[in-house]
């Protein structure tokens, strides 16, 4: 007999699934069906939460892709200056505030202690919060764990300026912003216009830095006492001051006449201070009764708005003095 595997004479098994398998390799072959949307996946919630915070922090209000993103807070809405030497600046200066916030555990000092004690003198409402609320509302500011909450600024008609002036019986003296957009350079400008006389300063309403929460950081305090008109249109109030017997000077690194040999220092006069990249708008510019730079060496070709307007201001005031 021939050696073999059937040599005991039972039969062979077949091949294939065994008994009781139920067809569980022909399932797996059919994948698990359509992928769950992602609000039904268990992390959906905590990545949504963290995306909105995340919008939150720059401003937006919608989902990218939802149509136009929405400034987060309106022109009416209050603004907040963080930091402690700023902070205690803007109450020694008689800032308009709400509220004063203060990081819980927050390390105590002299400066602290002085904002806490000059709040509480001028009815100013104290508030102790997380030091992640004061991320938020500070917007990624260094608050050193203390904000100060300023309300919406009030500004002023364009006509009021020329109005301070005649009250206190002085020549004119207005400081016109044209395309400046950082509100440093805003307050900045504001501190060397309380410093030379001015008698306040024109913004336009768009394309333009208003006063906000780093423009009064900026200004020391000095936003408190100069006013700042807002104009609709920047042009169509230059005219108006044109009509009512002021000169305006435009100051614009392309102008032809130095500005300490303008002879029209002396008089009732808007200067107005074009951004450091741009200078003045082609209408600006129109309406100006002339054009002035300042000298300056080859090597540095401009000077920010904020510097170039403290110059400025200190020669109308110098050639005022004569």
């Amino acid at each position: 007999m021939a050696a073999g595997g059937r040599a005991s004479g039972r039969p062979a098994k077949k091949k294939g699934p065994s008994k009781g398998t139920g067809g569980q390799k022909r399932r797996s072959l059919e994948g698990r069906g359509a992928t769950p949307p992602a609000e039904m996946r268990h992390w959906y919630k905590d990545k949504a939460r963290t995306e909105r915070i995340a919008r939150e922090d720059r401003g937006e209000t919608r989902r990218p892709g939802s149509g136009p993103a929405r400034q987060k807070r309106s022109e009416d809405a209050p603004e907040y200056i963080g930091g402690r030497n700023p902070v205690l600046e803007a109450l020694q200066a008689g800032v308009p505030a709400n509220a004063l916030y203060v990081a819980q555990r927050v390390e105590n000092d002299d400066r602290v202690r002085d904002s806490i004690k000059i709040a509480a003198e001028r009815g100013i409402a104290l508030l102790e919060v997380t030091r992640d609320k004061l991320d938020r509302m500070t917007e990624g500011v260094v608050h050193q764990g203390i904000a100060l909450q300023i309300p919406a600024y009030d500004y002023a008609h364009p006509s009021e300026l020329v109005e301070l002036a005649q009250d206190a019986a002085e020549v004119p003296l207005i400081v016109a912003l044209d395309s400046v957009t950082d509100p440093r350079n805003l307050g900045a400008i504001a501190r060397s216009a309380t410093a030379f006389g001015a008698h306040g300063l024109l913004i336009p309403s768009r394309r333009s830095a208003g006063v906000t929460g780093g423009a009064w950081k900026t200004s020391a305090g000095t936003l408190a006492t100069l006013r700042v008109a807002r104009a609709s249109n920047l042009t169509a109030a230059l005219r108006e001051y044109r009509e009512a017997g002021l000169f305006i000077v435009g100051l614009d690194g392309a102008g032809k006449i130095d500005i300490g040999d303008a002879d029209l220092l002396a008089e009732p006069l808007v200067v107005v201070v074009g951004s450091e990249g741009k200078g003045l708008g082609r209408l600006v510019r129109e309406q100006c009764d002339v054009v002035v730079r300042i000298p300056m060496q080859a090597a540095a070709e401009s000077l920010n708005a904020g510097v170039a307007a403290g110059v400025a201001l200190y020669e109308v005031a110098r050639h005022r003095r004569r």
